[in-house]
């Protein structure tokens, strides 16, 4: 399998549109004549193409399949910003050609949605203690890089961002599920709060919710 050289002639897909419905993306384009089958590839929106080879890990459609199911269906298991792209299927001297659009007309971005990330801080005071007990817990949808979170430790009231305190970072990954973390002990007037790292960066892909 290989790139076709492409001309005035060459057919390409156009139209290429998308619909997101309960974690389900549908696409539908125009089919070029005589085009029969294609190539769909998925990846991360912000990974680059593979150089002068055609992607591993594509999918072939056919015409006949997108006329029964009235588009091509997909279920969305990932988070953030996902890229379709269709590749128009032609054979030349016994060889699968796959027609490479530089223009970006068979190429889609649809979003993923975010993945949800629950947690909870309780804290235990001892009646003449100096120092209180946390503990923390994390309740994933997905799994989470510990350099996605961090928590921050302020004295008399609750950080109001990451910036607002002392900024401490996890040790560990989060699995998908519960993850309830050792407690630590902080003085008896401090107080914790988690945030992303980088909200910017990880907030295309995370939220994060208090429980």
């Amino acid at each position: 399998m290989k790139y076709a050289g492409v001309d005035a002639s060459t057919p390409v897909i156009t139209g290429v549109v998308s619909r997101v419905e309960d974690r389900f993306c549908t696409l539908r384009w125009r089919w070029p004549e005589g085009v029969q089958a294609v190539y769909i590839h998925k990846t991360a929106a912000e990974t680059p193409e593979d150089g002068d080879l055609p992607p591993s890990g594509m999918k072939l459609y056919t015409r006949e399949e997108y006329k029964a199911g009235n588009g091509f269906r997909d279920r969305l298991d990932e988070i953030g910003m996902v890229a379709y792209t269709i590749y128009a299927r032609l054979s030349g001297d016994g060889e699968t050609l796959l027609v490479r659009q530089q223009d970006g007309s068979n190429r889609v971005l649809v979003s993923a949605g975010k993945a949800r990330i629950y947690y909870s801080i309780q804290h235990k005071k001892g009646l003449f203690s100096k120092l209180k007990t946390v503990q923390m817990t994390i309740t994933a949808e997905v799994p989470v890089p510990k350099e996605v979170l961090c928590y921050v430790k302020k004295r008399d009231s609750h950080p109001s961002s990451k910036e607002d305190g002392t900024r401490y970072p996890f040790v560990q990954d989060f699995a998908p599920g519960r993850n309830q973390l050792p407690p630590i002990e902080v003085g008896k007037d401090d107080f914790i709060r988690i945030f992303l790292t980088d909200g910017r960066k990880y907030g295309l892909y995370y939220e994060l919710v208090p429980e």
